[in-house]
């Protein structure tokens, strides 16, 4: 289905809400729920496109899982070796994050498992993966660019082995890990800088061991999994575009209830806050191991500022967002070191660049980044190429543009936020969806 936001000029966001649950700790959520043993409990499941492959990947692998219902999930877990050969290949959708976490445990299972995706998730690079865990001894192929589908050998005795990332990854590393559950000896993995931390903190609420050396993460092979209670708070990637909504807009003031503010996340509350923004943080507390606050922001004037390199990895999946907010600054804005960007579910850079310079702002991208000058935006037509983030990120756009602003491509808004447009219809932002 080919769905397009038009998104009226001006405006100001206001209220109180709550985004939907965590795309990440809802991921882990099943997997790890799933190779417990005993019964999970699962509270603000997000119920995403993404989330529910993952979802459905493990129900194609014998496990009974109710729900999702009204973000309520139940896991009757199998066991770290109950999983049973799907009876055909798993498809993953446009998520990412399921294939290279799966890849991780589909390595140590008995049988031997395809999976694949959608045309975008099948253009993007998986040797990152398949490379580290051919070192412990599994068997993968892609196909000849490293690109899905994947097949995955079964019945290979893995190996721990301590892997030193090139590239900071929460991907591979929780990729790792998890093939480290089921190997022999101890299996690290050292990161180039700090990345998101869910699997591990999950892995410890399962009862299972992992011990963090500074940038050392490590567990032995041999242990189980027991069932616990997850409550997922508010995806922070998701409030984001509220942050930078109410940021850039005068007269603004949205409060966003539950989110989560893991400190390998708040990477976009850094940054917004060096740019001038006012966000506080309220009802600071720890739900399931995970820091959660309510996050308060006005409207106020941005500036330009360069982003420093040890924040990009923090907020890898926020910038199309922080792109709007620094378009919106005044000065000059420079972001480096986040060529990652250019292999997300679109090259990032490059199609946040695109649609800028369709409103009028002078966005020159760079091979790690893009410096943008703030000043106004304009009216246009723009193309998200089928990224969620992309596509939300120039919805918000139009809280400062002179005209309306027209979102091409986007259906897939449903894999990370179902429900987008009527939220933020709520809280004040002049958006309509047109279903084709």
């Amino acid at each position: 289905m080919n769905v397009t936001f038009t998104v009226a000029a001006g405006g100001k966001l206001n209220g109180r809400l709550r985004v939907p649950g965590d795309k990440s700790i809802s991921h882990r959520s099943i997997m790890l729920g799933s190779l417990a043993e005993g019964t999970t409990e699962v509270e603000g499941f997000l119920e995403g496109e993404d989330n529910l492959a993952t979802l459905n990947a493990f129900r194609a692998m014998g496990v009974d899982i109710s729900g999702p219902d009204n973000g309520r999930v139940t896991i009757q877990g199998a066991g770290l070796h109950g999983l049973k050969a799907p009876t055909e290949p798993l498809y993953l959708g446009n998520s990412g994050t399921s294939m290279r976490l799966l890849a991780g445990l589909m390595a140590a299972q008995a049988f031997d498992v395809e999976m694949s995706g959608d045309a975008s998730l099948s253009k993007r690079p998986m040797r990152r993966v398949t490379e580290p865990l051919a070192s412990m001894g599994a068997v993968l192929e892609t196909d000849p660019d490293g690109t899905p589908p994947i097949h995955v050998k079964g019945g290979q005795p893995l190996k721990g082995v301590h892997y030193e990332m090139p590239v900071a990854s929460a991907q591979v590393k929780s990729c790792m890990l998890l093939a480290g559950l089921y190997a022999e000896g101890e299996t690290c993995v050292t990161e180039p800088a700090p990345t998101r931390d869910h699997t591990e903190r999950m892995l410890r609420g399962f009862g299972y061991e992992v011990r963090s050396e500074g940038n050392r993460i490590c567990l032995n092979g041999g242990g189980r999994l027991s069932a616990c209670h997850i409550d997922v708070p508010g995806d922070i990637s998701s409030a984001t575009f509220f942050m930078v909504g109410a940021a850039i807009s005068e007269g603004s003031d949205i409060t966003l209830e539950h989110v989560g503010i893991n400190p390998t996340r708040i990477g976009v509350i850094n940054i917004l806050k060096l740019m001038g923004a006012d966000l506080s943080l309220e009802n600071q507390r720890e739900v399931g191991g995970e820091p959660v606050a309510d996050i308060r922001v006005r409207g106020s004037k941005l500036k330009g500022i360069a982003i420093p390199e040890e924040q990009v990895p923090l907020a890898i999946d926020e910038f199309p967002a922080l792109f709007v907010a620094a378009a919106c600054a005044e000065g000059e804005t420079v972001l480096t070191g986040a060529r990652e960007l250019r292999v997300k579910e679109s090259d990032r850079i490059q199609v946040m660049a695109d649609g800028l310079q369709i409103l009028g702002v002078d966005a020159v991208p760079t091979e790690d980044g893009m410096v943008i000058r703030g000043g106004p935006i304009g009216s246009g037509r723009v193309e998200s190429h089928g990224d969620h983030r992309i596509a939300m990120s120039f919805a918000m756009a139009a809280l400062r543009a002179e005209g309306s602003i027209t979102i091409n491509d986007c259906a897939n808004v449903n894999t990370s936020f179902p429900g987008f447009a009527s939220l933020s219809r709520e809280v004040g932002l002049g958006i309509e969806q047109t279903n084709g």
